[in-house]
């Protein structure tokens, strides 16, 4: 081993015994009981709405005891802890990082107990249960799920002579509502507009869903530069194009913060925008007490053959690797997965249930008033999950650079997304050919009764 290695691999092993300092500090031992250590990364609001769920686990047997922790960065937290040999039991992770924690060997793979507990696929809507598989294994329970939509400000539409519930229905429809919502001060600066891709950009790497692009092939290919995908990215090549690179740069530097009252949603300045049922949150906390709002399927391209298209994503619970109590730590997610476990969480953080099967209370109760819409959306058969890729985070960036050169007029779409197809093709085949190397000794493992 050399030098730099043997330094690497101790500062792993200090940093591993630094966690288990933090985290597993001795406790008063209950005679009997088992006690997991359950790591989450949510803080706020919604700690309290799975802190709840953690009682109501507590109380309701006398056999495991759960603790509870907020961790700040978990994702790096975890896997050092997971590497050093001492994780949680139970940890609470996003659930577009379930490949790199599964082709880390940082994960349990859960088949065999959610076959002795009797967890199958027809319990959940179907993408957040095919989010939960990867390479041919479980890996994980979804917990609180979000789906992307068109959000719309129904007094713009009004004030701009539109109906406030009948949102546009394809992206011609919506480049036609934009023209009527957009507004110029007398020296030809932007006052209003109807949408703006980059406002507020939150998720730079999904618009070549609602022009029937795809980012991958499922098996060995990146497709960046499909067609599709280019067409939708030269889409937003045309805001530049037909506003002004410099007239939109200087109405974006006029909005607040979106977690603020000055959120240009909020404030009239932008008519629609792409966001999921977390919107809610911010619009309860920062927008005027009678504002109005629609949630609709963000128009595509050809609505037709493209039809409530959205990208959903889900929270997840799962086991890390060497955790010391897997079966009790099951015991405890089959819990939290339960109906009405899953509601009270899912109502506490204002989301919509990952399981297919809901209380009829649970719409009613649910502050959000258009948790239905989100929740329909996630049905869809467009409805589509993060592609699952070990590179998928380094991709997001680059699509998030991409947006920024093409809106810029820096780059045009077809050289934007060229770059990201070069660059990423090539990471994906180091990461497959390291992937072929390990798939034996990992896939024999993850076999094991």
């Amino acid at each position: 081993m050399s030098n730099s290695l043997k330094t690497k691999v101790v500062v792993l092993l200090c940093i591993a015994a630094f966690l288990a300092l933090i985290f597993y500090q001795p406790r008063p031992a209950e005679t009997g009981k088992i006690t997991l250590q359950y790591w989450e990364k949510w803080n706020g609001f919604e700690a309290d709405a799975m802190r709840a769920v953690v009682d109501d686990f507590n109380s309701s047997q006398d056999r495991i005891h759960v603790e509870y922790t907020s961790v700040s960065n978990l994702d790096r937290k975890l896997m050092l802890a997971t590497a050093g040999g001492v994780p949680p039991d139970v940890a609470g992770i996003y659930g577009q990082l379930l490949p790199v924690y599964a082709e880390n060997n940082a994960l349990t793979p859960l088949d065999a107990l959610a076959a002795k507990y009797q967890i199958k696929r027809e319990n959940y809507i179907n993408v957040f249960w095919d989010m939960c598989f990867y390479r041919d294994h479980l890996w994980a329970m979804p917990t609180t799920p979000g789906s992307l939509a068109l959000i719309w400000n129904k007094k713009m539409f009004r004030d701009a002579g539109l109906d406030p519930d009948q949102p546009p229905r394809s992206i011609a429809e919506l480049e036609s509502f934009n023209e009527r919502l957009t507004r110029h001060a007398p020296d030809g600066s932007l006052i209003a507009m109807g949408h703006l891709p980059t406002e507020p950009g939150w998720f730079p790497s999904t618009w070549g869903l609602w022009f029937g692009g795809q980012f991958w092939n499922g098996k060995d290919k990146i497709t960046v530069d499909s067609p599709e995908n280019i067409a939708a990215y030269q889409w937003i090549q045309s805001y530049p194009q037909r506003f002004g690179a410099d007239k939109i740069l200087a109405f974006r530097d006029s909005f607040g913060n979106f977690a603020s009252a000055q959120n240009a949603f909020f404030t009239g300045r932008v008519a629609m925008i792409l966001q999921g049922p977390w919107i809610y949150n911010f619009i309860k906390n920062y927008a005027p007490a009678d504002f109005e709002w629609g949630v609709a399927a963000f128009p595509s391209v050809d609505p037709s053959r493209l039809k409530d298209v959205t990208w959903v994503q889900s929270d997840a619970i799962v086991i890390p690797h060497g955790a010391r109590h897997p079966e009790a730590s099951f015991e405890f997610i089959k819990y939290v997965e339960s109906q009405a476990e899953m509601e009270k969480l899912c109502l506490g953080q204002r989301k919509f249930s990952p399981l297919r099967a809901t209380s009829p209370d649970f719409y009613k109760n649910n502050p959000n008033p258009h948790i239905a819409e989100f929740e329909a959306l996630a049905r869809s058969s467009n409805a589509h999950i993060t592609p699952q890729l070990t590179i998928w985070n380094q991709c997001d960036d680059a699509f998030g650079n991409a947006v920024t050169q093409i809106s810029t007029g820096n780059q045009t779409a077809e050289e934007a997304l060229s770059e990201i197809q070069a660059r990423e093709q090539d990471e994906f085949d180091r990461r497959l050919s390291r992937w072929n190397r390990l798939a034996p000794t990992l896939t024999a493992e993850w076999n094991q009764p």
